[in-house]
C-alpha cells in the first residue's frame, strides 16, 4: 500500500492514549460467551451494571479487553440528557441496528482531565461519569472494581461511540489467569472503522487519541493507540486487510479486529477463513464485526 505521513495541530501537547477495551454488543450474553469460548477465548462471568446492561470480560495480555454486553433491565436505563452520555441508552440503540462492535475505549490516567481536553478540542462536551462494581476473580472471590470514564463524539459519526477509561483499582480487575487463552490470543492489535471516506475523519481522530502523527494509506487513515492501530479505510481497503466484505452501512461503522496469537498455526476453528498470513472470522447476524487473528510479530498487510 502507498502510505504518506502527516501531522495534526493539536494546541498543546498531552500524552496520547492506548487501546484499552472494545464494547461488544450480543443478543444472547449466554450464547456469544458460548461462541467466544468456542473460539479458544477465556470468558469472564456475567456483570451486572446498575443502569440495565450486563457484561462478561475477556482480558489480554496486553492489557486490553473486550466487553460482551446486552440489555439485562430496559427498565433501567436512563435516557441522554444535555451533557450527560447514557451508556445504557446507546448500547440498547445499537443494538436494535446491529450487534458487534459498537463503543471503542481507550485508557485515561485522568477522566476529569480528559473531560476538559475533549471539550477545549470541540470534540465532546459530556460530564465525565463515575461507577464502581463488584467484580469476580477467576476463583469466584468478589472484588471492588470501579472507573471514571471521559466521553467523546463525532457527529459524523452518529453508530460509533468513543470514551476513555480511567481504573482506579486495576490490582483487582486484571487477572493473569483470566489471559490465557487456549486460541494464544494476547491482545488487540488493531481496530477498523469502515467509512466512504476516511479522511473526512482525520482530525476528531487525532484529537481523540491525542496523537498528532498519523499515516495515510491507499486504502484510507491510520494512527498509534499505544501498542495498537486504529484505522479508517474504505470497503475496499476492508476487503484487503480481512478477505471479507466490508459491511454495508449508511455511515461509518466499526467493521473489524485484529487479535494477535502464540498460536495460530494450530487454530482451527470452523467457519474461518485463511486471508494474508492470517485467520479471519467474518462477520454475521449474531456477531457484525470480523475477527482477524494474526501472528505475535507478523507483518500485517
Amino acid at each position: 500500500m502507498l502510505e504518506t505521513r502527516h501531522r495534526v495541530c493539536l494546541g498543546r501537547g498531552f500524552m496520547a492514549r492506548a487501546l484499552d477495551h472494545f464494547v461488544l454488543g450480543v443478543a444472547d450474553l449466554d450464547a456469544a460467551g458460548a461462541r467466544f469460548a468456542a473460539m479458544g477465548f477465556t470468558v469472564g462471568a456475567r456483570n451486572k451494571h446498575p443502569w440495565g446492561t450486563e457484561n462478561r470480560i475477556i482480558q489480554f495480555a496486553d492489557q486490553t479487553f473486550f466487553e460482551l454486553i446486552t440489555v439485562g433491565d430496559a427498565s433501567a436505563i436512563p435516557p441522554h440528557a444535555p451533557r450527560h452520555f447514557s451508556f445504557g441508552a446507546f448500547v440498547r440503540d445499537a443494538l436494535a441496528k446491529k450487534t458487534g462492535l459498537s463503543m471503542l475505549v481507550l485508557k485515561s490516567a485522568d477522566a476529569k482531565a480528559d473531560t476538559a481536553e475533549f471539550a477545549r478540542l470541540g470534540i465532546g462536551d459530556f460530564e465525565p461519569f463515575h461507577f464502581a462494581r463488584k467484580g469476580k476473580r477467576p476463583d469466584g472471590s468478589e472484588v471492588e472494581v470501579a472507573f471514571s470514564l471521559a466521553f467523546a463524539a463525532e457527529p459524523a459519526m452518529p453508530d460509533c461511540a468513543f470514551f476513555v477509561c480511567q481504573q482506579h483499582f486495576p490490582q483487582n480487575f486484571w487477572s493473569g489467569s483470566a489471559q490465557q487463552h487456549t486460541n494464544g490470543a494476547t491482545g488487540v492489535r488493531r481496530v477498523t472503522i469502515v467509512a466512504e471516506n476516511p479522511s473526512d475523519h482525520h482530525i476528531f481522530l487525532s484529537a481523540f487519541v491525542g496523537e498528532r502523527a498519523m499515516r495515510s494509506t491507499s486504502f484510507g487513515i491510520e494512527i498509534a493507540a499505544g501498542q495498537g492501530i486504529i484505522e479508517i479505510i474504505s470497503p475496499e481497503g476492508f476487503r484487503f486487510r480481512y478477505g471479507t466484505k466490508a459491511p454495508a452501512a449508511p455511515s461509518p461503522t466499526f467493521a473489524g479486529l485484529e487479535i494477535a496469537t502464540t498460536k495460530l498455526e494450530g487454530m482451527h476453528v470452523k467457519g474461518f477463513e485463511t486471508h494474508a498470513g492470517g485467520l479471519t472470522a467474518p462477520a454475521d447476524h449474531d456477531f457484525a464485526t470480523a475477527l482477524r487473528f494474526v501472528p505475535v510479530g507478523g507483518v500485517a498487510v
